[in-house]
């Protein structure tokens, strides 16, 4: 399967477009042969960014990886609960056709075109006494996953996000007729179902927070002899540069000179809201340590600062002294 893209560029899975790129744009920079020059190590990492950020740097490039992935695990378990065209639990899938990996109509072929065959006698026979001392299952078309990116302004006022959609829907020919029919609808091709795409408006209510789901009743795929899956949009904030989600909370972080770290002192960060605040930076700071401010995150929730190392693109000969000083004094 490769490497994970996410895990190589250090985003969640739930990272929305704009925090990937942004992430892969620091990384590319900071491992750039022509920054690192004769590095075979570096050169090796960049080259790893930038598959990772092939795979899912764009909206379009990263529905197509989900998808498979979410494929291939699929398989992986035998099929999982896929009964028949789709079952109460069955396949998800959001982006499906097209471009590498699966094809949709494949895994229709594979799970609904196979319903007999070579199957031995007594075992149909079985199946159909089964079936009929118990009601029959209310078949189900897939639900569908998918996720949008709204800003934290957005996500506090709500607001409405034109959403392309692609999905199975009934055949307009046969409307669903022939699926598992001996003469096959030459539109769909027996499958009951065809490939459309629209555009639907998707209301985002004011107060929505990262990671919210969505339920959107019957608008997953359709399944010919049966009910609609449901459509499943995950909510994404952006928290904008600097900022990231991790877990639920939001974390901010505050460069801090080397010298402060050591010594302490004040800095002031912007909220999220806006707000200015002025942090008291404790002599003696690591980086990676973390002060947790309540009330000052997304819609008054917390908001977890973390110290970094503020790295200076260029340094005066004012300072490069003061560091020539430091080095020989050993610190």
């Amino acid at each position: 399967m490769g490497e994970d893209p996410y895990r190589v560029l250090g985003v969640s899975k739930d990272a929305t477009d704009a925090e990937i790129k942004r992430t892969y744009r620091k990384l590319a920079r900071q491992h750039h042969p022509d920054r690192n020059p004769g590095d075979a190590a570096a050169e090796e990492r960049f080259k790893a960014i930038q598959a990772a950020y092939d795979q899912i740097g764009t909206a379009a490039a990263r529905k197509e990886y989900d998808q498979q992935i979410r494929m291939e695990e699929m398989f992986a378990r035998g099929g999982g609960g896929f009964s028949g065209f789709g079952g109460s639990g069955g396949f998800r899938g959001g982006g499906f056709g097209g471009g590498q990996g699966f094809d949709f109509s494949d895994i229709l072929n594979q799970f609904m075109g196979g319903m007999g065959g070579a199957e031995p006698q007594f075992q149909r026979q079985s199946r159909q006494q089964a079936r009929q001392s118990q009601p029959p299952p209310v078949q189900k078309g897939p639900d569908i996953e998918a996720g949008i990116d709204i800003s934290l302004e957005q996500a506090l006022s709500g607001t409405k996000i034109e959403f392309g959609h692609r999905r199975l829907r009934i055949c307009e020919r046969c409307e669903g007729n022939s699926f598992n029919s001996r003469k096959p609808c030459p539109k769909c091709s027996g499958k009951g179902v065809e490939t459309r795409s629209s555009t639907i408006t998707v209301s985002v209510p004011s107060g929505a927070q990262h990671g919210q789901q969505l339920r959107l009743k019957k608008m997953g795929h359709e399944h010919p002899q049966g009910e609609a899956g449901d459509l499943l949009i995950t909510i994404r904030l952006d928290a904008e540069e600097g900022r990231r989600w991790e877990g639920g909370k939001l974390i901010q972080e505050v460069p801090i000179p080397y010298s402060k770290l050591i010594l302490g002192g004040a800095v002031r960060i912007r909220t999220p809201a806006g707000k200015r605040v002025q942090i008291e930076v404790a002599e003696g700071t690591r980086i990676g340590d973390r002060r947790r401010l309540a009330g000052h995150g997304h819609n008054g929730g917390p908001l977890d600062i973390e110290f970094v190392l503020a790295e200076p693109e260029k340094i005066s000969k004012q300072q490069k002294k003061a560091l020539d000083n430091l080095k020989e004094s050993g610190l």
